[in-house]
C-alpha cells in the first residue's frame, strides 16, 4: 500500500487532470489517514442527524414536526439521537486520535499539511447543517443581532426587550442580560437577521458560514506561528485545528471563539513576520469579535521592541561595515534593557505602545461608529458571573469549602471570586514583564494568561480553552505533553451534554467521560491500550506490508 505514496503525493509538474486527482483521491482513501478521515467523516454524519433530537434544539421545531421527525425529540426517539451523537463523537475523537499517531510516526505513513487541510473540511460540512449542539449561545447571538437590526442597544437591554420567536429559544438565565460582545460581532449578528429574518434555521446555518473564515485563519497562522515558535506544522494542525474539541464546539455549538481564535492567531503571525500595524489591526478586529483576544496586544508591544532593537543593530553594523557577529545586547535580549541601539527604552516603549494603542482605538471606535453603539460591553463581561459550574478554579473552592465548613455558599463565592479576580490581574502583570526577552518568551506568556483567565473567572466552559491551545500547538511539544493535552481535550469533549445541559454534577457521566480520556491520551502513544483486538490481528498489524515486487 505504501508504494503508492509517490502517486498520493503528486509531484510537481503532474498533469493536473480529473484521472489524476481521481487517482490521487482513490490511494488517499485507501490509506490509514484516509480511513481515519472516512471515520472521523461518519461521525460527523451520525452527530449531524443524531443532534435534530438530542441537540440543543428549538423549543418548538416546524421543520421536524412537517417532516414527521418530532419523535426524535422524545422517549425512544431522544435515546436514539442521543446515541447516535455520542456515538459520533467517539468516532472522530478515535479517528482524531489515530491521525494523531500518523503525524507523530515520522516516517513513510506520516500524514501531510494539505492532507490535514482536507480533512478539516471533510469533516466540517455535516456539521455546518447541524442542529446547534452542546450549547444554546447561538440563539442569544441571533437575538442580540436582532436587538441592533431593530433599534435597541444590546449592550442597554437583553434580548428579553424584544419579543418573539428568537426570544423563545434563548436560555432563561441569558434573556436579560446584554450582549458581552464587541461591536463588529453585533453587525454580523444584525446583518445576519436582516437577511434571515427570524428564521433559526437560516440564521444558524449563516452564523457558521460567516465564522469559516476564522477557520480558514487558524488553517494558515497555526502552522505558521510553528516557524518561530519551534514546532512542527502537521502537529500544531493536528492538535489545534482538527481536535473534534475545535470542530464539534466551535463549528457545531457554533462560537464566535472561532473568528476571534483566528483573527487574533492571524495578527499574531502577522507580527512575528515584522507586520506590526496590520498584525495589531488583525487583533483589534478579533477584540471587536470578543473581549479575550486584548490580552495578546501588551505582549505584541514586546515582540514590536525586540525588532525594533534588531533593525536598528542591524542599521549600525550596515554604517560600521563590520562583520561582526551579534552584539552582547543580541545575545541577551530585553524589551525593556538599554542597549548601544536603543539607550532610552522607556521612549521606545512609550512611542510603540502608544502607535499600537492608537491603531487599536481607531479600530474599535470605527467599529463602534458603525453598529451606532457605545462601550458598554465592559460592563456586560459580568454576565459570565451567572454561570456556577466547578471547572471555574473559585466556584470549586467555593463547594469544596461549603462541604466541609458551615459557610453560606453564595458568601464563599463571592470571596473565591474576589480573590481569584486580584491573583489573575497579578498573573497578567507579573507574566508580561517576565516574559518579555523573546518572541518564544512573549507568546507562552500570551498561553499562560489565557490559561489563567480560564482557570480563574468566574465562568469556564469546555470551548474556552481553544484559546490558549490555538498558540501552545505552535510550540514544539513533546509526546508525553500531547498525551496530556489528548486527555483533556477529550474529557471537555465529553462532560457536557449534546443538548447544552452541564454534565460535570453527574458522577457516572464525569467518570466515563475521566475513562474515555485516559483510553484516548494512551492511544496517542500505543495502537490497542484495551487489548480489544485478537492474536493474530496483532500479528497482523505489526507484519510490515509487502512491497509491489515481493
Amino acid at each position: 500500500m505504501r508504494t503508492l505514496e509517490p502517486q498520493r503525493h503528486t509531484p510537481t509538474g503532474t498533469d493536473p487532470g480529473v484521472r489524476t486527482w481521481l487517482r490521487t483521491a482513490g490511494d488517499f482513501a485507501r490509506s490509514p489517514e484516509g480511513h481515519a478521515a472516512l471515520l472521523g467523516f461518519f461521525g460527523a454524519v451520525m452527530i449531524t442527524f443524531g443532534g435534530f433530537g438530542a441537540g440543543a434544539v428549538r423549543k418548538r421545531d416546524p421543520l421536524l414536526e412537517a417532516l414527521h421527525l418530532s419523535w426524535l425529540r422524545f422517549g425512544h426517539g431522544f435515546a436514539l439521537s442521543t446515541i447516535l451523537v455520542w456515538a459520533g463523537v467517539l468516532m472522530m475523537i478515535a479517528a482524531w486520535v489515530r491521525l494523531g499517531r500518523n503525524t507523530l510516526s515520522g516516517d513513510s505513513t506520516t500524514v501531510t499539511l494539505n492532507e490535514l487541510r482536507a480533512i478539516v473540511g471533510i469533516w466540517t460540512t455535516p456539521l455546518l447543517f447541524a442542529a446547534p449542539m452542546f450549547s444554546r449561545d447561538v440563539y442569544s447571538y441571533l437575538a442580540q443581532g436582532a436587538l441592533l437590526r431593530d433599534g435597541f442597544d444590546p449592550y442597554q437591554v437583553g434580548p428579553v426587550a424584544n419579543p418573539g420567536v428568537l426570544l423563545d429559544n434563548v436560555s432563561l438565565v441569558w434573556t436579560t442580560t446584554t450582549a458581552p460582545y464587541g461591536p463588529v460581532f453585533l453587525l454580523i449578528g444584525r446583518a445576519i437577521t436582516m437577511i434571515t429574518g427570524d428564521n433559526i434555521i437560516a440564521g444558524t446555518i449563516a452564523l457558521r458560514l460567516v465564522m469559516l473564515p476564522g477557520l480558514a485563519l487558524m488553517m494558515w497562522a497555526v502552522p505558521h506561528l510553528t516557524k518561530h515558535l519551534g514546532g512542527k506544522p502537521t502537529v500544531a494542525l493536528w492538535l489545534a485545528v482538527l481536535n473534534p474539541l475545535v470542530l464539534i464546539h466551535l463549528i457545531g455549538g457554533v462560537h464566535n471563539e472561532l473568528l476571534m481564535v483566528g483573527l487574533m492567531c492571524a495578527g499574531i503571525a502577522l507580527v512575528l513576520e515584522r507586520h506590526h500595524v496590520a498584525g495589531i489591526v488583525v487583533v483589534a478586529i478579533g477584540v471587536a469579535i470578543k473581549a479575550t483576544a486584548a490580552v495578546a496586544l501588551p505582549f505584541l508591544v514586546w515582540i514590536w521592541i525586540l525588532h525594533e532593537k534588531e533593525r536598528r543593530a542591524a542599521q549600525r553594523r550596515a554604517v560600521m561595515d563590520s562583520d561582526s557577529g551579534p552584539s552582547e545586547d543580541l545575545k541577551h535580549p530585553d524589551a525593556a534593557r538599554p542597549s548601544a541601539d536603543m539607550p532610552h527604552p522607556l521612549l521606545v516603549f512609550a512611542k510603540i505602545a502608544g502607535i499600537g494603542f492608537a491603531v487599536f482605538a481607531a479600530v474599535f471606535a470605527a467599529a463602534s461608529a458603525i453598529a451606532g453603539v457605545g462601550f458598554g460591553w465592559v460592563t456586560a463581561l459580568q454576565g459570565s458571573n451567572k454561570i456556577i459550574q466547578w471547572l471555574s478554579l473559585p466556584t470549586l473552592l467555593a463547594e469544596i469549602i461549603t462541604w466541609i465548613t458551615p459557610l453560606d455558599f453564595d458568601s464563599t463565592l463571592w470571596w473565591a471570586r474576589k480573590l481569584c479576580q486580584v491573583a489573575l490581574v497579578l498573573i497578567l502583570i507579573a507574566t508580561w514583564w517576565r516574559f518579555r526577552h523573546s518572541e518564544r518568551e512573549a507568546v507562552m506568556g500570551i498561553i499562560i494568561v489565557f490559561v489563567g483567565i480560564v482557570l480563574l473567572s468566574p465562568a469556564a466552559l469546555p470551548w474556552y480553552y481553544s484559546w490558549p491551545l490555538a498558540l501552545a500547538a505552535a510550540f514544539a511539544l513533546s509526546t508525553r505533553t500531547l498525551m496530556w493535552l489528548v486527555g483533556i481535550c477529550t474529557w471537555l469533549m465529553l462532560v457536557f451534554q449534546p443538548d447544552g445541559a452541564n454534565g460535570l454534577y453527574n458522577f457516572w457521566h464525569v467518570a466515563l467521560a475521566t475513562a474515555a480520556s485516559i483510553v484516548a491520551a494512551v492511544s496517542l502513544r500505543t495502537v490497542d491500550p484495551l487489548h480489544l483486538r485478537s492474536a493474530s490481528a496483532r500479528a497482523a498489524g505489526r507484519k510490515p506490508a509487502p512491497s509491489v515486487a515481493g
